[in-house]
């Protein structure tokens, strides 16, 4: 039987801590307020389950393969993540709208090179689910929907957090940005430790 308490331990544990997801909603949601920052957090989750749908059918499929495409997709990943952390680092405005990083479209994008997300779902599949459930499409459909509503529902808190903070946020942006973008900096380093 499925280890629940473990598997769920993951899941919030891996989905709460800070990544692009996380950073980047935070950072939307003190720049526009939660409610225009909402298209981009719908992306992250139309994408995140589109991800973890595609990554699930692939470890089903080809669990042979994955341990040689995990470089390629860490640098990618990592390489991203630097360049959404510079392009925090040296935005110069106040924290406006700033309408490339709100859109539905951006949120969408960012699950196809977020490293973090596909880490999770390989992980979750390998160690969790598919010793129970290899080759049963409809449960493994089921728990890859659940990890994206997981990842989706701790990106929304990141997002309230950032709205609630706003101002501050504004009061220190120098700082804000900062700290964003050295945690940016962090998550790609950290996916080759």
């Amino acid at each position: 039987m499925l280890p629940w308490l473990s598997f769920l331990s993951y899941a919030v544990v891996t989905a709460v801590t800070p990544g692009p997801n996380n950073l980047l909603s935070m950072s939307n949601a003190g720049q526009m307020g939660l409610k225009r920052s909402f298209p981009f957090n719908l992306g992250i989750w139309v994408g995140f389950s589109v991800v973890m749908l595609v990554c699930t059918y692939f470890c089903n499929l080809l669990s042979g393969l994955v341990p040689r495409l995990k470089t390629p997709m860490l640098v990618l990943g990592a390489l991203y993540m630097l360049y959404l952390a510079w392009d925090t680092f040296r935005y110069s405005g106040s924290l406006e709208e700033k309408h490339s990083q709100g859109r539905f479209a951006s949120g969408l994008l960012l699950q196809f090179v977020n490293p973090k997300i596909y880490v999770y779902c390989l992980v979750s599949m390998e160690a969790y689910v598919l010793p129970y459930y290899q080759g049963q499409w409809l449960p493994l459909t089921g728990f890859a929907l659940l990890l994206a509503f997981i990842g989706f529902a701790f990106t929304l808190c990141w997002a309230l957090f950032g709205a609630l903070f706003r101002s501050l946020f504004s009061k220190y942006i120098k700082v804000t940005r900062f700290v964003l973008a050295g945690l940016l900096v962090y998550c790609a380093v950290s996916l080759f430790f």
